[in-house]
């Protein structure tokens, strides 16, 4: 199997995936902007060859490297970045060279998130009441029938990037007075809930070959508006009614062969899983790793394995929850980093900086850590995260 990663450098753990393709007898080709030298050492074994671009951005540039891989090595069987900011590219390029995977004609429906409702409601899972309005009438119209808070976001795009909680007409005003004028934005009913992922590989036949679920009970758009801490934990188990809500939207979105990573929130008042978002990706914020440490598994070797013998091993069992807890260099904290060592030596499973591109979600830095019980672990974020005063 011939496969390009796009961006193999960037973010660090595309280096895990390329080692891992390669153990399993791929030709990992790579396609990057970083200079060769530059490149971990593991990255480096990983790669057949490097083909480096001026700018990721330059299509043109993407094109000539792929030709020139087509050249050399003959089809290219896969083209991946596993980054959802790449996702039109991937799509193009694939398109272009009639290489498997998700083509342009589809990519919108992943991208957009007006069009994901639609996808949701065939997958017969409750999902958020929205309005695509873009003028304050019409805003003022679906308030009407959901009230407030609402929650505005950009149509295209992931994260929690100018997503904003809206709590009044006032702050409804002064969002449209001062939002950007090239991005479109949908309004949403809030939820007043916590998130739920249903997460894993699904393989070319559609079938869910590896599942986890994720529990995040503070808001990641609260974080990145207030520039706070987040934690999440990686559960044990999947609940059915998460299960059976995720494999319904695989489904309905025909998602084949990918990591997937679903948001749902479960909510507080009526309990009901409504469904959020769909991102043909792996999870972000380490949550691969936490995979790793919950379930004794290298899931970077599961996904390979899947991609290029469609196989994978098992059966899976969670033997652990993981926690993860950022901090933030402008806050201060009762206990420092010895403290946390000293008391949790034997739970903590990693810490480390966290690169500035990610920071005002994930934290300037972060521990990892597990327990086969979810009140230890909690405990630990608690001690983690408490600040002084």
């Amino acid at each position: 199997m011939n496969f390009i990663f796009f961006s193999p450098h960037f973010p660090k753990n595309s280096a895990d995936f390329c080692s891992r393709l390669q153990q399993q007898g791929a030709t990992v080709l790579g396609i990057g902007d970083a200079e060769y030298d530059r490149l971990e050492d593991k990255l480096k074994a990983a790669l057949t060859e490097y083909y480096k671009v001026s700018d990721l951005e330059n299509y043109d540039e993407i094109l000539r490297a792929v030709g020139y891989f087509t050249h050399k090595y003959g089809k290219i069987d896969r083209f991946e970045s596993l980054n959802e900011y790449w996702l039109e590219q991937d799509a193009a390029i694939r398109t272009d060279f009639n290489i498997y995977g998700t083509k342009t004609d589809f990519v919108y429906n992943l991208k957009q998130k007006s069009k994901m409702k639609e996808f949701f409601r065939n997958s017969g899972v409750s999902t958020v009441q929205f309005s695509a309005g873009t003028t304050r009438d019409s805003a003022l119209e679906f308030i009407r029938s959901t009230g407030f808070p609402l929650v505005v976001k950009p149509d295209l795009g992931s994260g929690a990037s100018m997503t904003y909680k809206i709590n009044n007409t006032a702050e409804l005003q002064q969002f449209f007075d001062t939002k950007p004028d090239d991005v479109a934005f949908i309004i949403e009913e809030f939820i007043d809930g916590v998130i739920l992922t249903y997460d894993g590989l699904v393989d070319i036949d559609g079938n869910v070959r590896f599942a986890v679920s994720h529990l995040f009970e503070n808001s990641v758009m609260d974080v990145v508006n207030t520039d706070n801490h987040l934690y999440y934990f990686c559960l044990k188990d999947i609940s059915p009614e998460v299960e059976l809500a995720g494999r319904n939207i695989l489904k309905a979105f025909g998602i084949k062969e990918r990591f997937f990573h679903i948001e749902m929130f479960k909510s507080n008042k009526d309990g009901r899983i409504i469904a959020l978002e769909v991102n043909m990706r792996p999870p972000g914020a380490w949550m691969t790793d936490a995979i790793n440490f919950s379930y004794d598994v290298d899931v970077y070797r599961e996904w390979a394995r899947m991609i290029v013998h469609n196989e994978t091993g098992g059966p899976y069992e969670g033997k652990y929850y993981t926690g993860y807890a950022s901090r933030k260099n402008h806050k201060r904290y009762a206990h420092n980093h010895e403290d946390i060592c000293r008391t949790f030596g034997s739970k903590i499973v990693n810490y480390a900086e966290i690169e500035e591109v990610f920071s005002r979600a994930m934290g300037n830095s972060a521990y990892q850590f597990r327990s086969p019980e979810l009140e230890e672990v909690r405990a630990i974020v608690n001690y983690i995260q408490l600040e002084e005063g």
